[in-house]
């Protein structure tokens, strides 16, 4: 039997994560270690992996995303058997703006938890991978981060950080020679409960399942990033290069 990839999962509660994993314990022998804010409703989780591939184990810890040294233990404790395969970094909340727009603490909490924390938790994985000289880490964005826009502008350029954070990791890796690599995975709008008033209100969404395999091939070829579906990558190209004074008369 082939040695089991040692994968974790920070945000394991988010839709898109679990179907990672799910797909990650089909491909063969595994050991997953799910990180959630609350250990209770990632344990359902975890009994959901188990029966999925043959030898596939998996554990959930509990973390305070911003609490710096229990991010260290987090690290200690994921390689304490050795060294990781992947880290999907995950987790995320999709906050309304016109709250942000009226309470700083809102746009506060939008800007640590989308932005902050997981460039922090990043940092802390990569540099175990890159002493161990192998893995693959990715985090997810979002095409929000793109180009700020009225309807979303605090969520976007916590995720626009997230992005150049990737691109300054990538290019680090790059120069020192390292075989770790770094995916930027840049979903669109996702039928996740995340984006629930969004169905709502009739918009297209795509499934969490398909966005999950879109990531999950581009970790495995090692690409710097994947827009999922790829439609969006075309999208975003468009909206990114829209003059300004073409961009600021339109509603979005």
């Amino acid at each position: 039997m082939s040695q089991p990839k040692r994968i974790v999962i920070v945000g394991a509660t988010s839709a898109i994560a679990h179907q990672c994993s799910r797909l990650w314990a089909q491909q063969g022998p595994c050991d997953i270690l799910l990180v959630a804010r609350n250990a209770q409703r990632a344990e359902p989780l975890a009994t959901d992996l188990r029966p999925r591939g043959t030898h596939v184990t998996a554990r959930v810890t509990e973390l305070r995303f911003d609490d710096i040294e229990a991010i260290k233990a987090l690290v200690l404790d994921a390689t304490s058997s050795g060294p990781l395969d992947i880290v999907l970094i995950a987790h995320g909340s999709l906050p309304d703006q016109n709250a942000c727009e009226n309470d700083l603490h809102t746009a506060q909490e939008a800007i640590r938890v989308n932005g902050l924390s997981p460039v922090l938790i990043a940092e802390a994985f990569v540099g175990a991978m890159q002493r161990a000289g192998s893995g693959r880490l990715c985090i997810i964005g979002s095409v929000a981060g793109d180009r700020g826009r009225k309807s979303n502008y605090v969520y976007g350029a916590a995720k626009g950080l997230v992005e150049r954070y990737a691109q300054g990791l990538q290019h680090r890796l790059a120069l020192a020679g390292s075989a770790v690599r770094v995916t930027l995975a840049k979903p669109g709008p996702t039928d996740t409960p995340m984006t629930a008033h969004l169905k709502q209100d009739g918009a297209k969404l795509a499934s969490a399942e398909a966005v999950a395999e879109a990531i999950v091939k581009a970790v495995e070829a090692g690409r710097p990033v994947v827009y999922a579906p790829g439609k969006w990558a075309l999208i975003m190209l468009i909206i990114r290069h829209l003059p300004r004074f073409v961009f600021n008369r339109m509603d979005v």
